[in-house]
């Protein structure tokens, strides 16, 4: 068994390993075992009954944590298992917070430590107390907007309309004792990234990946945020076609303006505002991205975000007010309904994005309209099937066979002939699991 995030193999004992020991017992736990190589094989131990006594003794007067250690005996020689619990609450090794993270151990600095704290506290970031700044400074007109929006929700009761900012304030949980909390500001200070560095949005137009042609910031707070960035995005940088049905005009924009709304507030919700880095919108020619700092709850995947979830906002009393204010759902179907939004409007599904840097969502929009595929020479068959791919992500030879009636070789040319157009890319796998997508 090879090294993972639950499993640390040393050759022979040191005492500076008592800090792998508060990373494991600061992360998920894990096991440590002295005396068996990188490979996990055993190379034993000449003190194994004197480090069975001092280990954990050490842990214990130096991490203040009580551990399970456990002599093997074999032909190979003798090895120590170390099994460390997940504890509640932060365990630090002399004034340090180490932490396993992966395969490797890191000791929690600035940003991250305060984070980890907060977190065994049972605090979220957006849930601290601010100091010197009052109801007062927080600007009216948001205040009166989001009762309007509440309103008109049905998710306040109309005499909301009546109540005092600080009332408000209160029962939107907003404040602890005589303190705003970190989220209101946020939600209601006309300029929150005074305080917090970042607290922002970046959207720009790229040509490629290197050619930025030109961008926004929109600042002000949460509410002013999401209003301005809808309105950027729908007036500058997203595209739309005219049409009329009669005397009716109609306007047709390159992407659902739910889809994209909806991945905003999921971007400003979930967003770590501790990082001090900016939401980012980065728009293409062919496609449009919202990147955020932040992290999945804990033993999440992309996968889970596919499927009907439970609604675990990072950012849980910002996320409470904009769902009082009729923005957001409460019952984590953001992904689901950006999902469906986009099968709906006739383009590809969004796809989902995560790792250490942050969380990102993208839209592809339809390139490839009725009228574009005919004029480079398309047929029938390659049409529909490049519909089938817009529905269903990608198709494979057999399924091209059986959807249009045609023999294997008719379906080789006539995918291989979309590939070469720089419509449908191959993938890389070979035979039965190879497929085509857009």
């Amino acid at each position: 068994m090879s090294e993972n995030q639950n499993i640390e193999y040393k050759e022979s004992w040191r005492d500076e390993y008592l800090k792998w020991i508060c990373g494991f017992a600061n992360a998920n736990g894990g096991k440590i075992y002295i005396g068996k190589n990188d490979a996990g094989e055993v190379v034993g131990l000449k003190d194994s009954k004197k480090l069975l006594e001092d280990i954990p003794n050490k842990t214990k007067d130096i991490l203040g944590i009580l551990v399970d250690v456990n002599l093997h005996q074999t032909e190979k020689g003798d090895y120590i298992e170390i099994s460390v619990e997940a504890y509640p609450y932060p365990v630090n090794y002399k004034g340090q917070y180490h932490y396993r993270s992966g395969s490797t151990k890191q000791e929690l600095k600035g940003a991250a430590l305060d984070k980890f704290l907060l977190q065994r506290k049972g605090k979220r970031w957006d849930a601290v107390p601010v100091t010197n700044v009052f109801i007062n400074d927080l600007k009216k007109e948001t205040f009166d907007f989001f009762r309007k929006k509440a309103v008109k929700a049905q998710r306040i009761e109309e005499d909301v309309l009546t109540d005092s900012y600080e009332l408000l304030i209160d029962n939107l949980q907003l404040n602890e004792n005589e303190y705003l909390k970190r989220a209101a500001i946020l939600l209601f200070h006309p300029n929150p990234d005074r305080f917090f560095t970042g607290a922002y949005i970046k959207i720009g137009y790229f040509e490629t990946d290197d050619d930025l042609r030109f961008q926004d910031e929109v600042h002000g707070n949460l509410f002013e945020q999401i209003e301005k960035t809808i309105d950027l995005l729908f007036s500058k940088y997203i595209k739309s076609s005219i049409s009329y049905e009669g005397l009716n005009r109609v306007e047709r924009y390159e992407y659902p303006k739910d889809a994209i709304r909806e991945a905003l507030l999921n971007a400003v919700s979930h967003k770590d505002y501790s990082g001090g880095v900016p939401i980012q919108i980065s728009v293409y020619n062919d496609k449009l991205i919202f990147w955020n700092e932040g992290q999945l709850p804990d033993n999440w995947t992309i996968e889970k975000l596919l499927d009907k979830h439970p609604s675990k906002p990072y950012n849980p009393d910002i996320a409470n007010a904009l769902f009082r204010s009729g923005y957001i759902e409460s019952w984590g179907r953001g992904t689901l309904k950006m999902i469906n939004e986009c099968v709906q409007f006739g383009i590809p599904k969004p796809k989902y994005f995560y790792d250490m840097s942050g969380f990102w969502v993208e839209f592809r929009k339809d390139v490839f309209d009725m009228e574009y595929l005919k004029s480079i020479g398309l047929n029938e068959r390659q049409i529909q099937a490049i519909k089938f791919v817009k529905e269903n992500g990608k198709i494979t030879n057999s399924e091209y066979q059986t959807n249009y009636g045609v023999a294997r070789n008719t379906a080789t040319r006539d995918l291989s002939e979309m590939v070469e157009k720089g419509i449908l890319k191959s993938s890389e796998a070979k035979g039965a699991g190879s497929y085509y997508e857009l």
